[in-house]
């Protein structure tokens, strides 16, 4: 994190930023030029925790959501949740003709996120219970159909419209303000805690319904809760860096392969897997074609995609998918 924030269109030598960061949080003087320490502190510091509070929420989603659905390639965008939250974002953006700032399109891409969630929810049941297979078809219908939806408003878009939908359907922490961190940090350090407690449970689940069962869990109503903090999580990181593809999808599969499915470890090691590795994508997005800027989307994707082309190589238990 601190490489992350000394590298970019001006270079600042790690000794300085963290003279200037230790400097800001002890309330001393760091005595760093005005415009270097205005780069680290009021610029890149953000950026930077928000792309780490970002990737730790959407690995973790990631984790869970595999173990709920009982699909090792399930992802946050598996209900739908990406594609809502971008409808919600684009649609403010497009009616409102830019009028309405930041903090009014975040929360339309909370909005849209749960909504699809709920919709998901609802078609996912049956007889009263919640059915993986249902919720994974239903999911992937009901993203397709918000993403035809937020096509369609891009048709309608003005040329400065577009940029803001780019962001909403390819991700990025360009515009991260310290005013957003405390409700993101929030959410996402307290619902992974909470997810991480449910890591016997969790274990439970991927030994199948029966033997969860006889173990004294309430599956039914277990994948209920794990879905609507895993959502909760994915929708509040989305709302603030808009869609960033395959994080959640390839991070648990990393850790997995390393450390074992044990969800008690999974999960945290997960979550700061998932903070490095974004962190690192963001380093990338802004250095590797300056002074233009990348979607994380597009660095997550090429990442993401020869991974899971190994993945299907190397895992024979796939075939059965």
């Amino acid at each position: 994190m601190l490489v992350a924030v000394g590298v970019g269109s001006v270079d600042v030598p790690l000794g300085q930023v963290w003279r200037i960061v230790l400097g800001h949080l002890t309330g001393r003087e760091s005595g760093a030029d005005p415009a270097l320490d205005q780069i680290v502190w009021t610029f890149r510091v953000p950026r930077v925790l928000l792309a780490a509070l970002a990737g730790a929420g959407l690995a973790a989603s990631g984790v869970v959501l595999q173990a709920v659905v009982a699909n090792p390639l399930a992802d946050p965008y598996v209900l739908g949740v990406s594609s809502g939250a971008s409808l919600g974002a684009v649609l403010v953006t497009t009616l409102a003709g830019g009028a309405l700032g930041g903090p009014a399109v975040s929360s339309a891409a909370f909005a849209g996120a749960m909504a699809a969630v709920a919709l998901v929810f609802l078609l996912g049941r049956r007889a009263g219970r919640l059915s993986p297979t249902r919720l994974v078809l239903s999911g992937v219908a009901i993203g397709q159909v918000l993403f035809a939806a937020t096509s369609y408003l891009q048709l309608r878009a003005t040329p400065a419209e577009l940029r803001s939908v780019i962001f909403w359907t390819l991700g990025s922490v360009a515009g991260a303000q310290w005013s957003r961190l405390p409700v993101v940090a929030t959410v996402v350090v307290t619902t992974t805690a909470v997810l991480t407690l449910f890591g016997r449970r969790l274990n439970a689940l991927l030994a199948g319904d029966e033997s969860a069962t006889a173990l004294g869990v309430d599956v039914h109503r277990l994948r209920a809760v794990l879905l609507v903090l895993s959502s909760l999580l994915t929708g509040t990181v989305i709302a603030v860096a808009g869609g960033i593809a395959f994080a959640g999808l390839m991070i648990p599969h990393l850790v997995r392969l390393a450390t074992g499915a044990d969800h008690r470890g999974l999960l945290p090691q997960a979550a700061l897997t998932g903070a490095a590795y974004l962190v690192a994508v963001d380093l990338l997005a802004r250095t590797v074609h300056g002074p233009d800027e990348l979607p994380l989307g597009i660095i997550t994707a090429l990442c993401g995609a020869p991974f899971f082309l190994w993945l299907l190589r190397r895992n024979k238990s796939l075939d059965s998918l």
